[in-house]
């Protein structure tokens, strides 16, 4: 749909309220477990499979939503994406046992993959050249900055209103985020003739990833070679051959592999799954500083505050120096500089106060290395996609996000308790991070590979 419509900060603002619906207020749950789980009565287990249910939702049905933005409008999408986060929400406040909150969390979960692919699909709509990369920036600030202030904001807010207000809030925020929206037009590609839409590619792939993802939260626990994880991890491998062949048969498509021919798109996602990937880090660092060094739960979250601090500032720095030089050179720089602050957090034959300083300083370089990289990667993976499949690029792009965390996370924790269980803790965490080390040296060779010099470059 051709528009003379451009971007505001309106517009920006009301987006960037959407994505913290699910970064900031429905990540902050991980961050209340004991609080919620003592006022509802439920289980460590139940709560464990509410709180990993919304990252499972988002994940199956993220490509969905991006390419239905894209076929039925991608403001429609990102408003019903709004209203599922009300919904989800509203499951969280009145909850009072586990029905409401499995609930709430799967449709929270939905509510992500809506407004993520949509969202940014809206920004390629209607900004151009600089002004997208800073529309980008702040998606990515509400995105990465929201996940970091995550914890401390979901602790205050339920420390001192009670943890249902967390949801009260994120209400408020989605109820404004769609009024300053209301003045978007619609965004959609051009088509004739009716509706088509792949149900069969859809159902194929959402129970691939069912499996996969029961196979990386769930396989440590079950154990990896039990006859459940083995055979989903079969089940897995044949839903995604299926999938490709299924796909590659058809016209109408759930996901078009030809955006994969694209080497910058291919890059920046491949890059992106595999810095998400050393989310591990975060696992293996707080286990070990909190079982190997006797730190409080409170303790080891203080040693992230460089994180927060660092990523916030850097994105738009991030943004600067890709609009100066273009996407190369910081989406490499970013991965360095990360890798760095992850690999000097394995230093664990360093004493107490040393140590405490390099994972400090470890944490601020993660943090500092993702807020350059952010912005580069994210204009770079929509700026080469299709015009009329944007929806659905961003789809797969966001996707990789949540696998190469969830990957990263699963891995690292089974190589560090793998170790551990041998009785020497500083060797397991030492293992754990050269594992998030060789995530990060793999983003940066994929960077160098695929990334052209000139991407992300603007006419002055």
């Amino acid at each position: 749909m051709k528009t003379t419509y451009k971007g505001t900060n309106k517009m920006i603002i009301g987006i960037v309220f959407g994505v913290i619906t699910f970064w900031l207020f429905a990540q902050a749950i991980v961050n209340v477990v004991p609080t919620v789980q003592a006022d509802l009565g439920v289980t460590t287990g139940t709560l464990n499979i509410a709180i990993s249910l919304s990252a499972l939702f988002s994940g199956m049905f993220i490509v969905a939503a991006g390419g239905l933005a894209d076929k039925i409008g991608r403001k429609k999408i990102a408003l019903i994406g709004f209203l599922l986060s009300i919904i989800g929400s509203l499951c969280l406040v009145f909850a009072q046992g586990s029905v409401l909150l499995i609930a709430g969390r799967i449709i929270q979960g939905l509510s992500a993959a809506f407004i993520m692919p949509s969202t940014i699909a809206l920004m390629k709509a209607y900004f151009e050249g600089a002004e997208r990369q800073r529309a980008l920036s702040f998606w990515s600030i509400g995105s990465w900055g929201g996940s970091g202030v995550a914890s401390f904001a979901g602790g205050a807010i339920a420390s001192s209103l009670g943890w249902r207000w967390i949801f009260i809030i994120s209400i408020i925020f989605a109820v404004v985020g769609m009024y300053l929206l209301k003045d978007t037009p619609e965004s959609k590609q051009e088509s004739t003739g009716k509706f088509t839409f792949d149900y069969l590619g859809l159902a194929i792939f959402a129970v691939t990833m069912v499996a996969l993802n029961v196979v990386i939260n769930f396989g440590s626990d079950l154990g990896w070679t039990s006859p459940i994880i083995l055979g989903l991890s079969v089940l897995t491998i044949v839903g995604l051959i299926v999938f490709i062949k299924v796909e590659k048969s058809k016209k109408v498509v759930l996901i078009d592999f030809a955006v994969f021919k694209n080497k910058p798109y291919t890059g920046a996602t491949i890059s992106n799954f595999l810095l998400n990937a050393i989310a591990g880090t975060l696992v293996v660092a707080n286990t070990y500083v909190q079982v190997g060094r006797g730190f409080t739960s409170l303790q080891s979250g203080m040693l992230s505050l460089g994180y927060l601090v660092a990523v916030l500032a850097m994105i738009r720095v991030g943004e600067k120096i890709l609009q100066r030089i273009g996407a190369k050179k910081p989406m490499i720089w970013g991965g360095l500089i990360t890798t760095i602050g992850v690999a000097i957090m394995g230093l664990t034959f360093l004493g107490d106060v040393a140590y405490t300083i390099v994972v400090f300083v470890g944490y601020a370089l993660f943090g500092l290395g993702l807020g350059i990289y952010a912005t580069p990667s994210t204009d770079t993976s929509v700026s080469n996609a299709p015009a009329d499949k944007v929806g659905e690029a961003a789809g797969v792009y966001k996707m990789a996000s949540s696998l190469g965390s969830a990957f990263g996370v699963a891995i690292s924790a089974t190589a560090y308790g793998s170790v551990a269980d041998n009785g020497n803790i500083e060797m397991a965490a030492t293992v754990g991070i050269i594992v998030n080390v060789i995530f990060g040296i793999l983003s940066v060779l994929s960077v160098m590979y695929l990334v052209p010099k000139n991407a992300g470059k603007t006419s002055k």
